[in-house]
């Protein structure tokens, strides 16, 4: 049996000195970053960001992922924990509602270098260097280019009107529902769709909980797509540049043009992670990490569904 984790490598820049936030453990005498299990019914990057909000008292959203730490527990068990970067926020800080409890004593903010000497686990050690390599080559910074294939929807097979009305399954309003705490984790403020029914669909229980506008793009329709591909990379150009983490849904068919646009910021690493995204199951999504700068680059590519979500027990 495994036992799943996520946890989070809270960061900052502070008089020019990256520093991260660690968590003391009075109990266990030990130093080490806000972690915890996996809930049921929860993906591991939402376990990470109720988590952190657990430990430190920090609200954050995902920056880019940093690498999983599988380990033996006493018990036998095997223990896997998925860790994320997060820059946070001032306000965060400032609106912490931490308390010293039983199992958190106290958190401290401390530069990355003081931190290396204070962690009490190698595979901690290990992280954060990965995080002071990244921040090194302005590559820890991130904004999360989001794009998502709508959730299931309705068979093309039998359907007899428009296929810009043709609606999700109840499968598909589903997994709409639970796009919503998962795109959260990752914080997107743009809502850039198709103006297909199934795509609006999609995104719109997101919307309405994050008091969001939803801005329909004809360019990344199916058919649009199709007649000018061209015009639905033009599209998500503008996303790249915009300095605001986007989210673009839109059909499985006009994929390719946006994963192509995409990768003409990419390296060779990058390319073939973007290439995976053409497969994207319905209700799927892929998160591009763009280095914050005049022209942006990927850094890296990551995939996320909600079928990840621990089984709720019955």
């Amino acid at each position: 049996m495994t036992v799943y984790a996520a946890g989070v490598v809270c960061w900052r820049v502070k008089n020019s000195t990256l520093e991260v936030a660690l968590v003391h453990r009075e109990y266990y005498k030990d130093w080490g970053f806000p972690k915890g299990k996996q809930d049921p019914g929860e993906t591991l990057a939402e376990t990470a960001v109720r988590e952190t909000m657990e430990e430190a008292g920090f609200k954050v959203k995902l920056g880019r992922k940093l690498g999983v730490i599988s380990y033996k527990l006493p018990s036998g068990e095997n223990k896997e924990v998925h860790y994320w970067a997060s820059l946070v926020s001032a306000k965060a800080i400032r609106k912490s509602k931490f308390e010293p409890n039983g199992e958190i004593a106290s958190i401290e903010w401390v530069s990355a270098k003081k931190a290396l000497g204070l962690l009490s686990y190698e595979h901690d050690r290990e992280l954060l260097v990965r995080v002071m390599d990244l921040h090194k080559d302005q590559e820890l910074e991130t904004k999360a280019l989001i794009l998502l294939r709508h959730a299931p929807a309705t068979s093309r097979i039998g359907w007899f009107g428009y296929d810009g009305e043709r609606t999700l399954t109840e499968e598909g309003k589903r997994v709409a529902q639970r796009l919503v705490p998962l795109l959260s984790a990752f914080g997107p403020k743009r809502i850039v769709t198709s103006p297909w029914k199934r795509c609006v669909d999609t995104v719109a229980p997101f919307a309405k909980k994050k008091k969001l506008k939803i801005i329909e793009r004809f360019q990344l329709s199916e058919r649009k797509n199709t007649n000018r591909p061209k015009s639905t990379e033009n599209v998500v150009r503008d996303e790249i540049f915009e300095t605001k983490n986007s989210l673009i849904c839109s059909h499985r068919p006009a994929l390719p043009s946006i994963l192509d646009e995409v990768a003409k910021r990419a390296n060779v690493a990058a390319s073939l992670q973007l290439h995976q995204a053409r497969s994207l199951k319905p209700g799927d999504f892929a998160v591009v990490r763009l280095t914050k700068a005049k022209k942006p680059k990927v850094a890296a590519v990551e995939f996320y569904s909600v079928e990840e979500a621990r089984p709720i027990s019955v």
